[in-house]
């Protein structure tokens, strides 16, 4: 009578478990990737976003310069600038963060909904 050849349980086990320690480190690499194209696109974003202060700083000094002669000469004027830019920043910031805000509650209420 030939002898049957009897499967190692172990040897199903461990390629059981080589399958889903792939499948853990494809995730893995597709959840890197992903946060890698995120950093990138904020740090694109931010850039682009520095590019256009600088635009709109020169063409809201263009603005003084017309309004306060000379305003390299003026200390009135360069302060008068920096609070109106300051306070403009810190309204928007605030308008920014208030929108961001009702839409992270319309979203929580959408998927409670679900």
């Amino acid at each position: 009578m030939p002898k049957t050849k009897q499967k190692d349980p172990s040897a199903n086990s461990i390629k059981l478990k080589a399958a889903s320690g792939a499948k853990k480190i494809s995730k893995d690499v597709g959840q890197l990737r992903l946060e890698i194209l995120q950093k990138i696109t904020d740090l694109v974003t931010a850039g682009m976003g520095l590019v256009a202060a600088l635009a709109w700083n020169n063409a809201i000094q263009a603005i003084f310069n017309r309004v306060f002669p000379k305003p390299g000469d003026n200390i009135a004027a360069l302060t008068v600038y920096a609070l109106v830019i300051t306070i403009i920043i810190v309204v928007i910031t605030v308008q920014l963060s208030r929108a961001v805000n009702m839409a992270k509650k319309q979203l929580n209420i959408g998927k409670s909904r679900r």
